[in-house]
């Protein structure tokens, strides 16, 4: 098929373009980029007046469940909601049943994803067997099979000792180590934010040092082994510090943020909402204070969602027996344009940045870019479309979001994947 993008605001960061300009996509490739492109036959025109057209978004940071936890979530309704978020791409954590710790499990989640053929997904394998922390999968054969990161998510690798290992040999296999940054004992049962809320609402605490520490583990094991670590979910001003600080000193270290973490604080938490409790959890205002400055001086690379999607009957259980986690995709490009894109606190170029260009130069793919002879993967986005976030509308198979009744501005239009229209809301 062939399609005629008109009139839009091309945005490329790549490549520093920020023109009114037409694409032309022929076949899974755009053809031809400019001013004034004339449509030929057989070709569908789409008028994009007053949208930003950019490289395809890209979530480094989701959970799939499948296989094993359809109930929750599965590939092709994962898949759907990154398309109508906004997303070509997306990276899914490994913390499946069974886990992706083998070529069997990676290979099954690429075939899958092909048959659905909506986004790219990139399955992470886990770093260790089970995400046990005990002995290191066969990297070189996740590898291979088609791993496009490693990650223990949701159950780091206590052992430093093992951690080090790990980095040395995803290095060999050019793979990079996505670190969930906490101190299991030093969290213990908390279920949020340690401080004056939790104690005032009579919650078990998760004190920032469990994050820290283990940001500061891993810088130090970058710093050893010469090998790239990529900071999941930081929620924390001592981490902020602790990442700029290893930026600075040179070493191989990005970091990503989520959009909970920049929209709410611990103070939502008051409520006894299941839906806001997340790990890392919702930290005080002064952390979102400090987590927006790392994204303005480039301390954080990117915006991740960190969906993670449960059962209606899981996330109505009593706070501290519900699990951790909230669903993202669909919410992630208007959070993020409403709370710092209309407040003027990031530019759309910044934020296409950190979510597109900088993802894909951490996984090592295709450079996210809009020009002749690249794969068209486009998002398209009506930065002053409103509306307000509905969960029954969602894709996603799941529904625990706190945003629900929340007026937005700022929403993907259509998306574009490999030359095919996979989500349209255009009018």
């Amino acid at each position: 098929m062939a399609l005629l993008i008109k009139e839009a605001r091309l945005i490329d960061p790549s490549r520093g373009v920020d023109a009114i300009n037409d694409i032309l996509i022929k076949g899974e490739k755009i053809s031809e980029v400019g001013p004034d492109l004339l449509p030929a036959g057989g070709v569908d025109v789409i008028d994009c007046t007053g949208k930003i057209v950019c490289p395809g978004l890209i979530d480094m940071h989701t959970h799939l469940r499948e296989p094993g936890r359809e109930d929750k979530e599965t590939i092709a309704t994962g898949m759907m909601a990154a398309a109508a978020g906004g997303f070509t791409t997306i990276a899914c954590m490994p913390n499946t049943s069974p886990v992706n710790d083998t070529a069997s499990v990676t290979e099954y989640i690429l075939g899958r994803a092909k048959v659905i053929d909506t986004v790219r997904v990139l399955p992470v394998g886990s770093i260790t067997k089970g995400l046990r922390g005990e002995s290191l999968s066969e990297i070189g054969e996740l590898k291979a099979a088609g791993a496009a990161a490693l990650s223990d998510d949701g159950m780091p690798v206590m052992n430093a000792d093992l951690m080090r290992n790990a980095l040395d040999y995803a290095g060999m296999f050019d793979l990079l180590i996505i670190s969930h940054c906490e101190d299991k004992k030093l969290a213990g049962d908390g279920v949020m934010n340690e401080g004056r809320m939790s104690t005032r609402l009579g919650l078990s605490g998760i004190p920032s040092a469990a994050e820290e520490i283990m940001v500061a583990r891993e810088i130090c094991l970058a710093r050893l082994t010469k090998r790239s670590v990529h900071i999941a979910h930081v929620s924390t001003a001592g981490s902020v510090r602790l990442i700029r600080q290893a930026k600075a000193e040179g070493l191989p270290v990005t970091a990503e943020v989520t959009p909970h973490h920049l929209c709410l604080t611990e103070e939502a938490v008051a409520g006894f909402d299941p839906n806001t409790k997340v790990n890392p959890p919702l930290r005080t205002k002064a952390d979102q204070e400090a987590l927006i400055e790392g994204l303005q001086d480039g301390t954080i690379d990117v915006i991740a969602s960190d969906h993670a999607p449960h059962t209606l009957v899981e996330k109505e259980l009593e706070y501290d027996y519900a699990p951790f986690g909230i669903i993202g995709m669909e919410t992630s490009l208007p959070l993020i344009l409403t709370r710092l894109y209309h407040k003027g606190i990031l530019n759309i170029s910044q934020i296409i940045e950190k979510m597109s260009c900088n993802p894909a130069r951490i996984l090592k793919i295709d450079p996210a870019r809009l020009a002749p002879g690249d794969v068209a993967d486009i998002t398209v986005i009506d930065p002053e479309k409103e509306k307000i976030v509905d969960v029954s509308a969602f894709r996603s198979k799941a529904r625990n979001c706190p945003f629900h009744g929340w007026p937005l501005k700022g929403y993907p239009s259509l998306t574009i994947y490999h030359g095919k229209i996979t989500f349209n809301e255009l009018k």
